[in-house]
Parts: structure tokens; sequence; C-alpha cells
């Protein structure tokens, strides 16, 4: 699908809600989404793949210190660019570096504090209105092609799909014989395993899986999912970065720093 193409009106639904525990030193002030990658947040960065792929409706589903996300989307254009404020009058103006080019629809659902994936999603199925729907986390980056991944999607006839990924090993690799070390291999790629990038791709069938809001999406509906012969994966050879750890944080920072980020596909 040509960037900047009008598809069918598929919603954007992102998980936005989590403590982010593990990313302490700054989730201790904010929640994860609104964790910056360079001058904005990651959430940004999220919505501005989906925007270049042509999907512009988003419903962002906020638990911990949502009214951080609340208060950034308000003032969206003041975060956005310079602003000059004029304090006698009360007003400001927008000045450089504003990005235009937004013309998002964003929905902003209180989907509660402790509430888990799945419980957000079906606290959310009043706004989908369409009979197919996106989910994905607000804490991950990738290149992924979203108008490939919803043609597998369709291709596929299933009520979801998920986006595999090849994860990067913690550690590097050691090939021995005996006491000796035959090849050091720093962390690479593991070709053979395949994990859930999120990206993914619902139909509204979904919901009849979705339980109160102790579900976890990733356990017991996608479980049942795949036992019944309605889950797909579609395969993502390419990047992939989730923010779950301050070293996360600093490699996507220095990867936009260097003005080389994969995931920048707009």
């Amino acid at each position: 699908m040509a960037a900047g193409a009008r598809p069918e009106n598929i919603p954007v639904v992102i998980l936005a809600g989590g403590l982010g525990t593990r990313l302490r030193e700054e989730t201790e002030y904010r929640p994860k989404p609104m964790v910056k990658i360079g001058d904005q947040p990651i959430l940004w960065h999220i919505m501005k793949t989906y925007a270049h792929h042509g999907f512009r409706d988003f419903i962002v589903c906020l638990g911990y210190k949502g009214e951080m996300i609340r208060e950034y989307f308000v003032d969206f254009r003041v975060f956005s660019g310079d602003v000059v404020i004029d304090l006698a009058k009360g007003t400001h103006t927008h000045v450089g570096n504003t990005d235009h080019h937004v013309d998002w629809r964003v929905t902003l659902a209180d989907t509660g504090q402790s509430t888990q994936t799945g419980g957000r999603i079906r606290r959310i199925e009043r706004y989908i209105k369409a009979d197919r729907f996106m989910v994905t986390y607000g804490d991950g980056v990738a290149d992924v092609d979203i108008g490939k991944l919803l043609a597998a999607h369709r291709g596929a006839g299933r009520i979801a799909t998920l986006t595999g990924v090849r994860p990067v090993s913690r550690f590097g690799e050691l090939r021995v014989e005996g006491d000796k070390v035959v090849r050091f291999r720093e962390k690479e790629l593991l070709n053979e395993v395949w994990i859930s990038g999120g990206f993914f791709v619902f139909e509204r069938k979904l919901f009849d899986y979705l339980g109160d809001d102790d579900t976890v999406l990733e356990h017991e509906p996608l479980r049942r999912l795949a036992d019944d012969g309605e889950l797909t994966v579609y395969k993502h050879p390419g990047f992939w970065q989730c923010m779950d750890t301050y070293r996360e944080f600093e490699i996507l920072n220095a990867a936009w720093a260097s003005g080389r980020a994969p995931w920048k596909i707009w």
C-alpha cells in the first residue's frame, strides 16, 4: 500500500496502560509510551509508522499515568514545535518544526490502572465500529509493512494475525570442543526462533475470546485461537525492537541520533 493512501477504515488500538517496571529509570515519572526517542515519545514513532501506511484512526488504551498521554494529545502542537506565547493577550502561536502532516483521529480511553492487555481491548469494544481492527503495544518500533501484514491477514481468512519477529540473543554464542572455544559469536538474531512482536490484525470475533479485566491477551485468548486454527503468523525478518529496559532505551535513542533509525520509514 502506497504511503499516504487511504485504506479501508481500520482503527489501530495501542496498548499504553502498563506500568513498565523494567524501565523504572524512566517510567517512575511517565508512562512508558511517553518515554522519548529523540524529541518525541515512542508512542509518536509507532503512530507515525501506521500513518505512513495510511492508518490514522487510533484508540489509545490508557492506564498508568494516562493523564500525561491525554495532556500530550490535547496540546499536541505545543509539544510538536516551537511556540510563541503572548502573556498580555493570552494567546500562543505555533512557529517552526510543527508536524503539519499529522491528521490523526485519536480516541483516548481510560481502561483502568491494573487491567491486563486482553481486558483493555475488551473495554474499548464500543469504539470499534469496523469488522476488522489492529492492535499493537505502546513500547515497540519496527519497519513492518502494515499493508503487507493486512494483506496476509485477509489472505489467511482467520480471526487473528500476529507479527512474528526474530529476537536478538541476550548473550554471545560459544561453540566449544572439550575445553576449547572454537568459535565465538557476539549477540545476533536467533534464526530458528520467532516470537510475537505485536502488530496484530483481528477480526471482531476476537471479542468472543476475551474475558474480564484480568484477561491477558497473550495467554488464554491467543492459545485458544491457535487451538481453534484461527491464528496466523506474518513473519517479519526486518527490524523490530521493544523498549523494555534502559539499555534498549539507549539503543533506540542512539539509532535515532545517528540519523539511520531503521523504523523511520516516513
